[in-house]
Protein backbone atom coordinates (compact mmCIF):
# COMPACT_ATOMS: atom_id res chain seq x y z
CA UNK A 1 0.00 0.00 0.00
CA UNK A 2 2.72 1.89 0.51
CA UNK A 3 4.30 1.55 -2.31
CA UNK A 4 1.54 2.24 -4.70
CA UNK A 5 1.31 5.87 -2.70
CA UNK A 6 4.64 6.44 -2.83
CA UNK A 7 4.43 5.84 -6.51
CA UNK A 8 1.08 7.72 -6.95
CA UNK A 9 2.86 10.85 -5.37
CA UNK A 10 5.73 10.37 -7.46
CA UNK A 11 3.40 10.65 -10.58
CA UNK A 12 2.12 13.80 -9.31
CA UNK A 13 5.38 15.62 -7.69
CA UNK A 14 6.24 16.95 -11.40
CA UNK A 15 3.12 18.34 -11.67
CA UNK A 16 2.56 19.84 -8.19
CA UNK A 17 5.99 21.69 -8.99
CA UNK A 18 4.74 23.06 -12.13
CA UNK A 19 1.64 24.54 -10.42
CA UNK A 20 3.90 26.11 -7.62
CA UNK A 21 6.05 27.69 -9.83
CA UNK A 22 2.63 28.70 -12.10
CA UNK A 23 1.53 30.66 -8.67
CA UNK A 24 4.92 32.16 -7.63
CA UNK A 25 5.74 33.82 -11.13
CA UNK A 26 4.60 37.41 -11.23
CA UNK A 27 2.41 37.17 -14.42
CA UNK A 28 1.45 40.75 -14.22
CA UNK A 29 5.36 41.13 -14.61
CA UNK A 30 4.72 44.17 -12.05
CA UNK A 31 8.14 45.21 -11.47
CA UNK A 32 8.72 45.73 -15.63
CA UNK A 33 6.01 47.62 -15.74
CA UNK A 34 6.81 49.85 -13.23
CA UNK A 35 10.05 50.62 -15.13
CA UNK A 36 8.59 51.16 -18.10
CA UNK A 37 5.91 53.78 -16.86
CA UNK A 38 8.87 55.32 -15.23
CA UNK A 39 10.74 55.78 -18.09
CA UNK A 40 8.75 55.27 -21.74
CA UNK A 41 7.69 58.84 -22.67
CA UNK A 42 4.92 58.80 -25.66
CA UNK A 43 5.48 60.96 -28.41
CA UNK A 44 3.93 61.48 -31.66
CA UNK A 45 -0.12 61.14 -30.06
CA UNK A 46 0.62 58.14 -28.41
CA UNK A 47 1.98 56.49 -31.47
CA UNK A 48 5.51 56.15 -30.67
CA UNK A 49 7.84 56.10 -27.60
CA UNK A 50 11.04 57.29 -26.88
CA UNK A 51 13.42 55.58 -23.79
CA UNK A 52 14.51 57.72 -21.11
CA UNK A 53 17.73 55.35 -20.80
CA UNK A 54 19.55 58.06 -18.50
CA UNK A 55 16.83 57.55 -15.95
CA UNK A 56 16.64 54.03 -16.61
CA UNK A 57 20.29 53.43 -15.72
CA UNK A 58 19.41 55.06 -12.39
CA UNK A 59 17.51 52.04 -11.90
CA UNK A 60 19.70 49.54 -13.38
CA UNK A 61 19.34 47.65 -9.87
CA UNK A 62 15.80 47.14 -10.38
CA UNK A 63 16.06 45.91 -13.93
CA UNK A 64 18.62 43.71 -13.15
CA UNK A 65 16.02 42.33 -10.20
CA UNK A 66 14.07 41.63 -13.21
CA UNK A 67 15.78 40.04 -15.18
CA UNK A 68 17.13 37.63 -12.03
CA UNK A 69 13.56 36.62 -11.90
CA UNK A 70 13.29 35.54 -15.65
CA UNK A 71 16.15 33.68 -15.78
CA UNK A 72 15.27 31.70 -12.76
CA UNK A 73 12.32 30.19 -14.53
CA UNK A 74 12.93 26.94 -15.79
CA UNK A 75 11.62 24.94 -18.74
CA UNK A 76 9.19 22.91 -16.73
CA UNK A 77 7.94 26.13 -15.08
CA UNK A 78 7.55 27.52 -18.72
CA UNK A 79 5.89 24.46 -20.41
CA UNK A 80 3.29 24.30 -17.84
CA UNK A 81 2.22 28.21 -18.62
CA UNK A 82 -0.45 28.87 -21.56
CA UNK A 83 0.46 30.36 -24.68
CA UNK A 84 -0.55 33.83 -23.83
CA UNK A 85 1.50 34.05 -20.22
CA UNK A 86 4.73 32.12 -22.74
CA UNK A 87 4.41 35.27 -25.04
CA UNK A 88 4.63 37.99 -22.73
CA UNK A 89 7.10 36.35 -21.04
CA UNK A 90 9.66 35.94 -23.97
CA UNK A 91 7.74 39.79 -25.41
CA UNK A 92 8.98 41.35 -21.91
CA UNK A 93 12.09 39.53 -21.73
CA UNK A 94 13.24 40.63 -25.62
CA UNK A 95 12.62 44.21 -24.40
CA UNK A 96 13.79 43.97 -20.92
CA UNK A 97 17.15 42.43 -22.14
CA UNK A 98 17.34 44.80 -25.18
CA UNK A 99 17.24 47.96 -22.55
CA UNK A 100 20.25 46.61 -20.68
CA UNK A 101 22.01 45.65 -23.42
CA UNK A 102 21.89 49.11 -24.35
CA UNK A 103 22.53 50.34 -20.82
CA UNK A 104 26.06 47.96 -21.06
CA UNK A 105 27.24 51.26 -23.27
CA UNK A 106 24.57 54.04 -22.78
CA UNK A 107 25.59 56.78 -23.31
CA UNK A 108 28.42 56.04 -25.80
CA UNK A 109 26.41 54.71 -28.35
CA UNK A 110 23.99 56.08 -31.21
CA UNK A 111 22.44 52.98 -32.34
CA UNK A 112 22.00 49.26 -31.14
CA UNK A 113 23.49 48.77 -34.28
CA UNK A 114 27.05 50.04 -32.85
CA UNK A 115 27.48 46.85 -30.91
CA UNK A 116 28.35 45.40 -34.23
CA UNK A 117 27.09 43.40 -36.90
CA UNK A 118 30.13 40.08 -37.16
CA UNK A 119 31.32 41.02 -33.37
CA UNK A 120 29.81 41.93 -30.35
CA UNK A 121 26.26 41.58 -32.45
CA UNK A 122 23.57 42.64 -30.30
CA UNK A 123 20.89 39.93 -31.26
CA UNK A 124 23.23 37.15 -31.97
CA UNK A 125 25.22 37.45 -29.20
CA UNK A 126 24.23 34.81 -26.12
CA UNK A 127 24.75 37.85 -23.33
CA UNK A 128 21.92 36.26 -20.89
CA UNK A 129 20.34 33.13 -19.46
CA UNK A 130 16.86 32.69 -20.29
CA UNK A 131 14.71 28.64 -19.92
CA UNK A 132 18.18 27.19 -18.85
CA UNK A 133 20.85 28.01 -21.18
CA UNK A 134 22.64 30.96 -22.98
CA UNK A 135 20.05 32.73 -25.25
CA UNK A 136 20.03 35.36 -27.45
CA UNK A 137 17.69 37.69 -28.70
CA UNK A 138 17.32 36.06 -31.96
CA UNK A 139 16.49 32.74 -30.18
CA UNK A 140 14.09 34.84 -28.63
CA UNK A 141 12.72 36.37 -31.37
CA UNK A 142 13.22 34.84 -34.21
CA UNK A 143 14.07 30.64 -33.39
CA UNK A 144 11.17 30.97 -30.78
CA UNK A 145 8.33 33.72 -31.26
CA UNK A 146 8.46 33.02 -35.35
CA UNK A 147 9.04 29.94 -35.27
CA UNK A 148 6.13 28.01 -37.70
CA UNK A 149 3.45 26.61 -35.29
CA UNK A 150 4.63 28.31 -32.01
CA UNK A 151 2.89 31.15 -31.54
CA UNK A 152 1.86 31.85 -35.01
CA UNK A 153 1.19 35.79 -34.62
CA UNK A 154 2.83 38.09 -37.12
CA UNK A 155 1.84 40.71 -34.06
CA UNK A 156 5.16 40.01 -32.46
CA UNK A 157 6.66 42.48 -34.82
CA UNK A 158 5.08 44.99 -32.56
CA UNK A 159 5.48 42.90 -29.22
CA UNK A 160 9.54 43.29 -29.52
CA UNK A 161 11.68 46.66 -29.58
CA UNK A 162 14.91 46.76 -30.96
CA UNK A 163 15.70 49.92 -29.15
CA UNK A 164 15.54 52.22 -32.59
CA UNK A 165 13.37 54.53 -33.76
CA UNK A 166 12.44 52.78 -36.77
CA UNK A 167 10.80 50.51 -34.71
CA UNK A 168 7.38 49.74 -33.44
CA UNK A 169 6.67 51.48 -30.25
CA UNK A 170 7.76 50.36 -26.60
CA UNK A 171 4.80 50.53 -24.79
CA UNK A 172 4.05 51.75 -20.89
CA UNK A 173 2.93 48.46 -19.86
CA UNK A 174 3.86 45.25 -19.73
CA UNK A 175 2.48 42.75 -22.07
CA UNK A 176 0.31 40.44 -19.70
CA UNK A 177 -1.72 37.41 -20.50
CA UNK A 178 -5.23 38.64 -19.21
CA UNK A 179 -4.84 41.66 -21.81
CA UNK A 180 -2.61 40.48 -24.56
CA UNK A 181 -4.32 40.48 -27.43
CA UNK A 182 -6.01 43.94 -26.71
CA UNK A 183 -2.40 45.33 -26.29
CA UNK A 184 -1.20 43.72 -29.21
CA UNK A 185 -4.00 44.74 -31.15
CA UNK A 186 -3.26 48.86 -29.98
CA UNK A 187 -0.13 48.68 -30.35
CA UNK A 188 -0.22 47.08 -34.22
CA UNK A 189 -3.24 50.25 -34.35
CA UNK A 190 -0.64 52.94 -33.38
CA UNK A 191 2.54 51.66 -35.22
CA UNK A 192 0.10 51.92 -38.46
CA UNK A 193 -0.96 55.75 -37.41
CA UNK A 194 2.70 56.56 -37.32
CA UNK A 195 3.03 58.66 -40.21
CA UNK A 196 6.89 58.51 -39.90
CA UNK A 197 6.80 54.70 -40.29
CA UNK A 198 3.83 53.86 -42.17
CA UNK A 199 1.76 56.26 -44.70
CA UNK A 200 -0.14 56.65 -48.15
CA UNK A 201 0.82 59.63 -50.15
CA UNK A 202 -1.53 61.08 -52.14
CA UNK A 203 0.46 61.86 -54.39
CA UNK A 204 2.49 59.66 -55.59
CA UNK A 205 -0.63 57.78 -54.88
CA UNK A 206 1.61 54.22 -53.04
CA UNK A 207 1.24 53.52 -49.40
CA UNK A 208 4.89 53.81 -47.80
CA UNK A 209 5.46 51.01 -45.29
CA UNK A 210 8.14 50.15 -42.79
CA UNK A 211 10.82 47.95 -43.51
CA UNK A 212 9.35 45.82 -41.14
CA UNK A 213 6.91 44.40 -43.96
CA UNK A 214 9.53 43.87 -46.59
CA UNK A 215 12.14 41.83 -44.34
CA UNK A 216 9.04 39.74 -42.53
CA UNK A 217 6.44 40.38 -45.31
CA UNK A 218 5.91 36.00 -45.27
CA UNK A 219 4.98 36.52 -41.29
CA UNK A 220 1.23 38.05 -43.04
CA UNK A 221 1.13 35.70 -45.83
CA UNK A 222 -0.04 32.59 -43.36
CA UNK A 223 -3.50 33.73 -42.46
CA UNK A 224 -2.55 34.36 -38.89
CA UNK A 225 -4.88 37.36 -37.31
CA UNK A 226 -6.69 37.01 -40.13
CA UNK A 227 -3.71 38.44 -42.56
CA UNK A 228 -3.46 36.50 -45.77
CA UNK A 229 -0.72 39.24 -47.40
CA UNK A 230 1.15 43.02 -46.54
CA UNK A 231 -2.05 44.23 -49.11
CA UNK A 232 -4.57 43.09 -46.02
CA UNK A 233 -2.51 45.05 -43.56
CA UNK A 234 -2.63 48.10 -46.00
CA UNK A 235 -7.06 47.48 -46.56
CA UNK A 236 -7.32 46.78 -42.54
CA UNK A 237 -4.97 49.47 -41.62
CA UNK A 238 -6.72 52.13 -44.38
CA UNK A 239 -8.19 54.75 -41.78
CA UNK A 240 -4.81 54.99 -39.56
CA UNK A 241 -2.38 55.35 -42.92
CA UNK A 242 -4.95 57.95 -44.91
CA UNK A 243 -6.79 61.26 -44.27
CA UNK A 244 -9.71 60.91 -47.00
CA UNK A 245 -12.68 58.87 -46.87
CA UNK A 246 -11.70 57.91 -50.87
CA UNK A 247 -8.16 57.70 -50.52
CA UNK A 248 -8.92 54.96 -47.48
CA UNK A 249 -11.56 53.33 -49.87
CA UNK A 250 -8.60 53.34 -52.87
CA UNK A 251 -6.52 51.11 -50.12
CA UNK A 252 -9.06 48.86 -49.11
CA UNK A 253 -9.03 47.14 -53.29
CA UNK A 254 -5.70 45.82 -52.04
CA UNK A 255 -3.94 46.84 -55.39
CA UNK A 256 -2.33 50.09 -54.00
CA UNK A 257 1.42 50.21 -54.63
CA UNK A 258 3.70 49.93 -52.34
CA UNK A 259 7.13 51.19 -51.35
CA UNK A 260 9.75 50.62 -48.08
CA UNK A 261 10.58 53.37 -45.99
CA UNK A 262 14.65 52.76 -44.67
CA UNK A 263 14.57 52.09 -41.35
CA UNK A 264 15.53 54.10 -38.70
CA UNK A 265 18.43 52.69 -36.66
CA UNK A 266 19.01 55.67 -34.31
CA UNK A 267 18.75 54.99 -30.68
CA UNK A 268 15.28 55.67 -29.87
CA UNK A 269 16.30 57.85 -26.49
CA UNK A 270 14.45 60.77 -25.07
CA UNK A 271 17.67 63.07 -26.45
CA UNK A 272 16.60 62.43 -30.10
Amino acid sequence: MRRRQFMFAAVLLPFARAALAQARFDHTHAAWDALLKKHVRLISGGNASQVDYRSFAADRRLLAEYLKVLSAVTPVEYAAWNKAQQFAFLANAYNAFTVEKILTRYPDLESIRDFGRVFGNPWKDEFFTLLGAERSLDWIEHDTMRAPGVFDDPRVHVAVNCASVGCPMLGRDALVAGRLDTQLDDLFRRFMSDRSRNRYDAQEQNVELSQIFDWYGKDFEQGHQGFASVQDVVARYANQLADTAADRARLRTGTVPIHFIEYDWRLNDVTR
